[in-house]
This record gives structure tokens, C-alpha cells and sequence, in this order.
């Protein structure tokens, strides 16, 4: 019997630094995690059966109900009690298959399960309630109770990660050169919506509609400037090799403030405010504003407790791509990709918070620059294959980015089949943007019908759902007739919203119960015929 020589113990904190003994070892364990340079660790055979436990057997784990965009974390994890642990662990993501994490929610898990990728924080929609749900059961993993099969382990192992071909990966992005932006809205507009052009000429990507471009923004370097101060820090002190303002600028996320940050603070303060730091840490939020506290509100609150540079860079999270519909198509315009932007912009207390990516393609960056970029393929959102089936599009506000891709791509190839827009925003004369595009395109017949609606034109607010059921006659039998229907834009309510007044057209119109509608609208999505592409 061969004995287990334990690893020896790693000790980055010296002994003569200011901590207790536990602080040494939480800070040991902390950064001795971050600075490793091990691939994963290979499943144990216990940890394999952990993966693949549950009621109904190896591999058999049923379908995923919780996939739903629209339900709460809290919901899909009910739904996913018993099941097996890779599937608690795609229960715990955003459900929306974005491809911001470099996966489906589903390959995700499966990596994450099966060893092969360790990072529990890529699940951007979800933010940090996805990550503290994946962090406990990936504890749960860990501690998997004995089990003696090893033919589980080889199923639930991952392949081995390849590198992914440049630009086509977030891990392996190419640099792209930053053509123009040109604002949609019109004065009057409460709204601030950019068309961007990307030239793609020198890093020779190229996308197919539906597709998403991801980008690697930088942080404004007026915040970042703030922070540093806060820190009581010097720009100039060196952390990883590079300036503290470089790595803050370039290199990691200043909001939210993840929990490894509060972990630190706690650690470096005391008595209440100790207290409160361990709180926030696990997920508690003993003022209320645990929701709205960034980086920088982190270290208001806390003021006065400086965490020294590079521990406070090592608590941060690292900075992540931001992914945009490609409003543009390759076949029409090859060389050349388009996006539409909403810059979020917003005051909470009397400080004003930026969108990163939005205000960094907005105002932060010059024609002739490049950029970090890579092309995201489409998970069951593109045009149908038949180019004579007609196609529904419903994108309101920057939900016609998509869209306004499918038609340029339509009318590049010659598609003869159908197509019907329905677009709406707030107010008609500042907010309807390519206006002239789409009037062109109805006017050489490619935009069959453009039905639209506008939520502040009137005293009472009309959305595209209600439009759509004011033409509900027209649509069903668009649908009857084979069209494939789209879905871009809000994942909370408006694609919620539109799916309900489907359900209700097919019930009127198509002589169906609620329920018979409701199996109609679910067929149309198992075939395909029914995309989404909403966030």
C-alpha cells in the first residue's frame, strides 16, 4: 500500500506581517489558489459518481425545465433538486446560452463538473448569484462521499481544452480596428443608442447573421484614477509587472465588488465593520445595499481600510468581454461589422455609473483603434434554410440588431421568402431608428410587413405585444404557413410578454385551448422554429 505524501504547505504571507495566524492562512489559501500555475486536477472516482448521481441514472437525466431565461435562480434550482450535479450546476446559470462564458449553459456545467474548466465566475448574466451557487456546489463536489466505479469517471471527464482559432474564442481574442459611431437617436429621445462600425479587414474575421461579437472594453480611467486614490496608492506602484492604473484599467472588474473583496476587508478592519465585511462575503446584506455597491462604493464604505495594491487587485474578479448582437451582415458588407449599442448611463446616491463596454464604444475610443475582439457563434438563433421560409422578427429597441442583419443578408443572397418586422421604441419622431433603411426596404418589397409600436407616443403605453395582437389574424396564419418567429431583446419581461400574446394568438386564431396553444408555441421552439436571442 503506497502512503500519501501530503502537498507541502505554501507560505506567501510571511510570518512577520501584520495578521493573525488565521488571516495568514486564509491569505495563504487565497492567493497560493489564484497564483497557481496547475492544470485542473482529473476527477476522482468519487467525484465522478458525485457528477453523475441521481434518480434517473447514468446519463438518463431527463430535460432541463429550468432552462428559462426568464426564472428566477431560486426557481431553477427547485426544479433541479435530485437531479444530477452537472445539472444543478447548469440550473444555477443564466439559462440565456449567450456564449459570454465561451459555452452553452450546458457544455459549461459539463466543463465545470468534469474538471476540465475551473473558473466558476464566466456566467456574466448571472453575476455573482450564479457564482456563490456554483462555488457551493462545486464544494459539494469536492466532498463527494466513496464510490467505486471508474467507467462513470471516463463518461463525465471533459475533453481535454484546445485553442480555439484567433478571434473566434474569448480566450484567444484577435485586435480589430474601431471604424465609426453615429447616433440613432433624434433630440428629444430619453435614449442614447449608437450604431458602431468595426473593420475587420486586417484581423480577417468574418461572422454569419446571428452571430455576437465580443469585446474586451477598458475601464474609464477617471474611475479607475478615484479608486486608487481611495487605495491611498500611488498610479505608478507595480503590480503583476505593469502599473497599478494599467492592471486596474485593463486587467480586472470594478463592479460589482465580488465577495473575495469584502473576504479581504474583513480581514484588514475590525469590530463592526469587520463584522459587516464577513457579512457581505456570504451573501448577506446587513444595510440593504449590498446590490448596488461596485468597487469603488466597496471601499467608500469601508473608508478608511486600505488593502495594500496587489492584495487588493489578487480579491478582484477578472475583467470580462461584453457580447453584442451583430447588426450587420457579412455577405452584404464583407470586411465591415455593425453593432447597436444602448449607453447606459445611471446616478445611484449622487454618483454616476457607467455602462463599461457601452460608454467605452460611445465616447472612450478613436477611429483607428483597435480592439480586443472575437466572434461568438449563435446557439439556435440564425435564418432558416430554406431561404423561401418566411420569417416573424420581433426586436424592439436595440432587439433589431439582429434583425436588421437578416434582412441585409436576406436581400444579399437572394432569399425570396416573407418578412415581417415588428419594432417598437418610445417615441416615433427621435427613437425609430434606420427609419430610411426599413421605409427603403418595405418600399422594394424585401420588409413584406413593418408593423410598429410606440410606448410614450400616446397617454396609454402600447408595446409590440399589443400590436402583434391587434394583427394576431395575420400572424397565425404567417405561422400556419410555415414562418419561423424571433425573439430579441429583454429576457425579463419583454420576451415573457411576447411569448404570452403568441400563446394567446394561437389559442384565438388557431381554434386551440390555453393549453393546446401552450404545447403549439413549445413544439415551434423544439423544432427550431422559434428562436431567441434575448439577455
Amino acid at each position: 500500500m503506497n502512503q500519501m505524501t501530503p502537498p507541502p504547505k505554501t507560505e506567501i504571507i510571511p510570518s512577520s506581517a501584520p495578521f493573525s495566524e488565521a488571516q495568514r492562512s486564509w491569505l495563504n489559501g487565497f492567493f497560493a489558489g489564484l497564483l497557481s500555475t496547475d492544470g485542473p486536477a482529473p476527477l476522482s472516482a468519487e467525484q465522478g459518481a458525485a457528477v453523475l448521481q441521481g434518480p434517473l441514472g447514468d446519463g438518463g437525466d431527463g430535460d432541463a425545465p429550468w432552462h428559462n431565461q426568464t426564472m428566477p435562480i431560486a426557481d431553477r434550482m427547485k426544479l433541479a433538486e435530485g437531479r444530477p450535479l452537472r445539472r444543478r450546476m447548469m440550473a444555477a446559470m443564466a439559462q440565456q446560452d449567450c456564449g459570454q462564458c465561451g459555452y452553452n449553459c450546458h457544455d459549461y456545467s459539463d466543463a465545470i463538473a468534469g474538471k476540465s474548466e475551473t473558473r466558476l465566475n464566466l456566467c456574466v448574466p448571472g453575476g455573482k448569484e450564479t457564482a456563490r451557487m456554483l462555488k457551493a456546489l462545486n464544494e459539494e463536489l469536492e466532498k463527494a462521499p466513496p464510490a467505486s466505479s471508474t467507467a462513470v469517471v471516463a463518461r463525465a471527464a471533459a475533453a481535454p481544452a484546445t485553442t480555439a482559432e484567433v478571434g473566434r474564442s474569448r480566450d484567444n481574442p484577435a485586435p480589430a480596428a474601431f471604424a465609426s459611431r453615429r447616433l440613432l437617436n433624434k433630440p428629444g429621445s430619453e435614449k442614447e443608442t449608437w450604431h458602431i462600425d468595426f473593420d475587420l479587414t486586417g484581423c480577417g474575421l468574418d461572422y454569419v447573421v446571428g452571430d455576437s461579437f465580443g469585446i474586451f472594453a477598458r475601464n474609464d480611467l477617471g474611475h479607475v484614477d478615484q479608486i486608487i486614490a481611495l487605495l491611498g496608492a500611488s498610479h505608478t506602484t507595480e503590480v503583476r509587472g505593469k502599473t497599478l492604473r494599467e492592471v486596474l484599467q485593463d486587467e480586472v472588474s470594478l463592479a460589482p465588488a465580488p465577495d473575495s473583496l469584502f473576504e479581504l476587508l474583513s480581514f484588514i478592519t475590525g469590530g463592526a465593520r469587520r463584522e459587516k465585511a464577513r457579512a457581505l462575503a456570504q451573501g448577506d446584506d446587513p444595510d440593504g445595499d449590498a446590490a448596488v455597491l461596485d468597487v469603488m462604493a466597496a471601499l467608500q464604505k469601508f473608508s478608511g481600510v486600505r488593502p495594500h495594491p496587489e492584495a487588493f487587485v489578487e480579491a478582484l474578479e477578472p475583467l470580462q468581454p461584453r457580447l453584442y448582437s451583430i447588426s450587420s451582415s457579412h455577405n452584404a458588407t464583407p470586411g465591415k461589422l455593425s453593432l447597436t449599442v444602448d449607453c447606459v448611463r445611471y446616478v445611484i446616491g449622487k454618483r454616476k455609473r457607467l455602462g463599461l463596454a457601452s460608454t467605452f464604444l460611445a465616447e472612450r475610443i478613436n477611429p483607428g483603434d483597435e480592439v480586443k475582439v472575437y466572434v461568438q457563434k449563435a446557439h439556435g438563433f440564425a435564418l432558416p434554410q430554406d431561404p423561401k421560409t418566411p420569417i416573424i422578427m420581433i426586436g424592439p429597441g436595440t432587439g433589431i440588431a439582429p434583425f436588421r442583419a437578416f434582412l441585409h443578408d436576406r436581400r444579399a443572397t437572394g432569399a425570396v421568402g416573407k418578412n415581417w418586422l415588428f419594432f417598437g421604441h418610445q417615441r416615433s419622431d427621435c427613437d425609430f431608428f434606420y427609419a430610411d433603411e426599413l421605409n427603403a426596404m418595405k418600399t422594394s418589397g424585401l420588409l413584406t410587413r413593418l408593423s410598429l409600436a410606440w410606448s410614450r407616443d400616446g397617454d396609454k403605453k402600447f408595446y409590440v405585444q399589443d400590436r402583434m395582437r391587434e394583427v394576431g389574424r395575420e400572424l397565425w396564419t404567417w405561422l400556419a404557413e410555415g414562418a419561423n418567429i424571433y425573439i430579441c431583446g429583454d429576457a425579463t419581461r419583454m420576451a415573457k410578454d411576447v411569448e404570452r400574446a403568441l400563446v394567446d394568438i394561437v389559442a384565438q386564431f388557431g381554434a386551440r385551448s390555453t393549453d393546446e396553444a401552450v404545447l403549439f408555441v413549445a413544439d415551434l421552439k423544439k423544432k427550431g422554429r422559434f428562436q431567441q436571442d434575448v439577455y
